[in-house]
């Protein structure tokens, strides 16, 4: 996924094939999400804002993680459905102990994702205090990407891209331990979307005219 243009990595999205597909995509909402935030950080710097040079630095530093971080989790998160899908074409008697083993896999990279999200909305939180005004939109737009990553839309209960892609797999995870650490993953995303609207009606309210 890091080394296609956009053209390529999108025609593959949109070809018949099994990945990438949704988990890849909330991924990359999220690495944008803090690619967004690393340039508003970036505008920040310079004399004007000495005063806040130490956070500014560290929300750099940590925005290029956390990019970095869901381009690797959107590829793993290709790889471990193409597992799935290679352990569902195993012999019957093969078979259900290699699917649960790949479901599991499976759940783990959108649950990554949903952490992400959530470093870039407390990113976000920390940033938009002191940024730099002439690109405050581009923290709401930050804030959006990764509500992406984790909701759908506002206006309903949040379904969550990262997290249908954890619900699909959990019911074929044995492992009970698992079963529990994931769904107290998922069970942070309204919190993430709550105060990512926050964020986005914060900005909206300060641009109003």
């Amino acid at each position: 996924m890091r080394d296609q243009t956009i053209s390529e990595y999108l025609s593959q999205l949109a070809d018949r094939v099994p990945a990438p597909g949704g988990g890849a995509a909330a991924a990359l909402h999220a690495a944008q999400g803090a690619a967004l935030l690393g340039m508003v950080a970036r505008y920040t710097t310079g004399e004007k804002y000495a005063e806040h040079r130490d956070a500014v630095e560290r929300i750099i530093a940590r925005t290029d993680t956390v990019r970095s971080a869901a381009l690797r989790v959107g590829e793993e998160d290709a790889a471990a459905f193409t597992a799935v899908i290679d352990a569902y074409r195993l012999p019957k008697g093969e078979r259900a102990e290699a699917v649960a083993h790949a479901l599991a896999g499976a759940a783990r990279p959108p649950a990554e994702v949903v952490g992400l999200a959530r470093a870039v909305v407390e990113l976000a939180t920390e940033l938009l205090p002191i940024g730099n005004r002439n690109v405050i939109t581009d923290i709401a737009a930050a804030t959006e990407a990764a509500r992406a990553a984790a909701t759908t839309a506002p206006a309903r209960p949040p379904a969550t891209t990262a997290r249908i892609n954890v619900e699909i797999n959990l019911g074929g995870i044995k492992d009970e331990a698992l079963r529990a650490e994931l769904t107290a993953v998922i069970a942070t995303v309204d919190d993430i979307a709550d105060r990512a609207a926050r964020l986005t009606d914060a900005v909206r309210l300060e641009i109003a005219p």
